[in-house]
């Protein structure tokens, strides 16, 4: 234990990752949105990855394009909205355009309840561009900057004859992102889509979940669960015992989404349901507002 303050399972205090960048106050997964996260104090930017016709690997939340970008205000690409299996109605879905066409679009606010001042100034980033920037902010800054790209829709993409693995896998690797201690995790849904990963890499893997997982089970491809915060206290604020069971087999927990314009109506102001989770030793946090992440944890290390 290098940190007996934090009960985490490495004694070192829980990361903070800036979810889909500083998206609580910045369109999400811009350039700028995680530029602002890395100035705010982010450990880690994260990224989610999905697949052009071309091949490219891009950040966006959702393979359909109309709620992050301006896609459906561009007459050029009217015919390209249909219907697809899964999906609610007809849309835009990137596996449809080049990367030349996504990068004609510009993002835009998502989430009901902030600010649009800034939809359409911001390109559509590539992985590559992302990684870019974390490498020379880490320069630059002199700290390390790590990164956390999701792979979404691994079976998907594959079922169309796209694949994330190898392109992420390469494009970490030419810029120093390749083994377990580098600041790197990737994070999946798809339990198979982590069993392939294992098989190519030594980069730490983690299992996204909205259920509890079999932990001894899990710890034979992941490094670490990425569960909804919801799994870890019981409306009555008691601890479900996640943590401590994963922590037994050998897993970091770092769930998710702490938001400070979405707060879990159990706690009085998002400070306190911040510090709630860290008390209860979880190994980082996903925050729309990371800068309000990291404050809580250093007034958490204050009080101890």
């Amino acid at each position: 234990m290098t940190n007996s303050i934090f009960p985490t399972l490495s004694g070192e205090p829980p990361i903070v990752i800036a979810h889909r960048g500083a998206s609580g106050v910045l369109p999400e997964h811009t350039l700028a949105g995680y530029a602002r996260a890395i100035e705010m104090g982010a450990d880690y930017i994260e990224p989610d990855l999905v697949i052009t016709k071309d091949g490219h690997l891009v950040a966006r939340h959702d393979r359909y394009l109309s709620t992050t970008t301006d896609v459906a205000t561009r007459p050029e690409f009217a015919d390209r909205k249909i219907e697809k299996l899964g999906h609610d109605g007809a849309d835009w879905f990137i596996e449809d355009f080049t990367l030349a066409e996504i990068k004609t679009l510009r993002a835009v606010q998502p989430r009901a309840g902030r600010s649009t001042e800034f939809d359409g100034l911001y390109e559509i980033p590539t992985f590559d561009e992302i990684l870019d920037l974390i490498t020379t902010q880490a320069k630059t800054l002199g700290r390390r900057i790590g990164v956390y790209p999701e792979t979404k829709h691994p079976s998907i993409f594959t079922g169309l004859g796209l694949r994330h693995d190898d392109a992420l896998l390469s494009s970490l690797s030419k810029y120093g992102f390749d083994g377990a201690d580098d600041p790197v995790f990737i994070q999946s849904f798809e339990m198979e889509n982590l069993e392939r990963l294992n098989a190519k890499t030594n980069i730490r893997l983690i299992l996204l979940t909205e259920k509890r997982p079999d932990f001894k089970r899990a710890a034979k491809t992941v490094d670490g669960i990425g569960p909804s915060k919801k799994l870890l206290l019981t409306d009555t604020h008691e601890d479900t015992g996640f943590i401590a069971a994963a922590h037994a087999a050998g897993l970091a927990v770092h769930p998710w989404t702490f938001r400070d314009d979405a707060l879990d109506p159990k706690f009085p102001d998002i400070d306190t349901e911040i510090k709630a989770y860290y008390a209860l030793g979880v190994d980082g946090i996903f925050s729309d507002f990371p800068d309000t992440a990291l404050s809580a944890r250093q007034t958490y290390k204050d009080l101890k």
